[in-house]
């Protein structure tokens, strides 16, 4: 199976190219930015085709994050996914932002729990847990940074994703000591690459996993009344 994997949800505008039956993955780029997703995607994923000597008649499936994440770049990301799989007439699917965060350390060691936090400002994080095993042991949630360190505490989880630093800072000095802290502004393509090729077609077509309202809201005070 060939994966196009796209993840443009965080800190990072990334794709890759899986061949899960000549070499694993054969092309990858990873830009960090924080704005300009947009701009940049559709020269990335020409410049990974080309390194692949591939075309897109040649994908199998089209993976892409979901989110959590970025408002913006979860639009951009979704959107190229949903309109590459129409012109390529393959499936796209969509990969929880979290889920690619906790895959690594699922994969190099399934006895110790995962917190995966990616940070949503003003004090909040959006958290899911890991249980030991690879299993999803909470639903990806909103939550304050004490409840993230309580989750934390509560076993000794590593701690991944953009704001595991800041869970690791909010546990006391009695709670369990983390296996792992590995901040990353986004989450490894490869991995994105990897569950792109087992996730269940069911997740298809990918849809954007918010979790929260939008910062920006409309001013309806200053609306101008319809005629």
């Amino acid at each position: 199976m060939r994966v196009l994997a796209i993840d443009t949800a965080l800190a990072a505008c990334s794709a890759a190219i899986l061949d899960t039956e000549h070499g694993g993955i054969v092309a990858s780029e990873s830009l960090p930015m924080a704005r300009g997703h947009a701009e940049a995607l559709m020269p990335l994923l020409q410049r990974v085709m080309a390194a692949a000597n591939i075309a897109l008649s040649d994908i199998d499936r089209i993976a892409v994050t979901t989110g959590p994440g970025s408002f913006t770049g979860l639009r951009v990301g979704i959107a190229a996914a949903r309109g590459i799989a129409l012109a390529a007439d393959k499936p796209a699917v969509g990969l929880s932002t979290l889920a690619a965060y906790a895959a690594p350390h699922m994969a190099a060691d399934e006895s110790f729990p995962v917190v995966a936090a990616i940070d949503a400002r003003h004090g909040h994080v959006y958290l899911q847990v890991f249980s030991a095993g690879g299993r999803s042991f909470t639903a990806p949630r909103l939550a304050t940074l004490g409840e993230a360190a309580q989750a934390a505490a509560a076993s000794s989880a590593s701690i991944v994703g953009s704001a595991a630093q800041s869970v690791a800072a909010a546990l006391s000095a009695a709670d369990p000591r983390p296996i792992v802290v590995e901040t990353r502004p986004a989450p490894d393509i490869v991995w994105v690459a990897r569950m792109g090729a087992v996730v269940p077609k069911s997740q298809s077509p990918p849809t954007p996993q918010y979790l929260r309202a939008p910062d920006a809201q409309p001013q309806h005070a200053a609306q101008l009344p319809r005629r």
